[in-house]
């Protein structure tokens, strides 16, 4: 029964965490984008974007998916999420610069949902066994 319980919240917060990560990665990405084409570097402007997205996804991933007794939302957790997404930002802006230096801005605005779905899945890992935990 136990592993059915872990089984069903792992789908559950699995689920819920695709949700909002799209909303987050839409709101990223647009920002991303926009800033971009109006002229602004594409280092500041991914990192404007995934400032929007994170703001967005602590409050909604720590409230929703992640909410249990067993989890929080506080100082503790937030400077758990910042550490991850300090290391996580440098890694998805690392990826566009690289791209864009490569192949241009239209193709860095293509890779860059490509990338940030890619580290999506050990932020999941990381925010389910460790940045929401009391």
């Amino acid at each position: 029964m136990r592993k059915f319980l872990r089984e069903s919240t792992l789908v559950r917060q699995g689920g819920s965490y695709v949700v909002i990560g799209l909303v987050q990665l839409l709101l990223d990405w647009a920002m991303f984008v926009a800033l971009s084409a109006l002229g602004l570097a594409v280092v500041p402007a991914n990192i404007c974007g995934r400032v929007a997205g994170a703001l967005l996804g602590f409050w909604l991933n720590g409230r929703f998916t992640f909410a249990s007794a067993d989890t929080a939302v506080g100082r503790r957790q937030f400077a758990r999420f910042l550490a991850m997404w300090l290391v996580t930002t440098f890694l998805s802006t690392w990826g566009v610069v690289h791209v864009e230096q490569a192949v241009g801005l239209q193709w860095a605005w293509l890779a860059k949902p490509v990338i940030d779905l890619g580290l999506a899945a050990v932020q999941f890992t990381l925010s389910r066994y460790w940045v929401y935990r009391r």
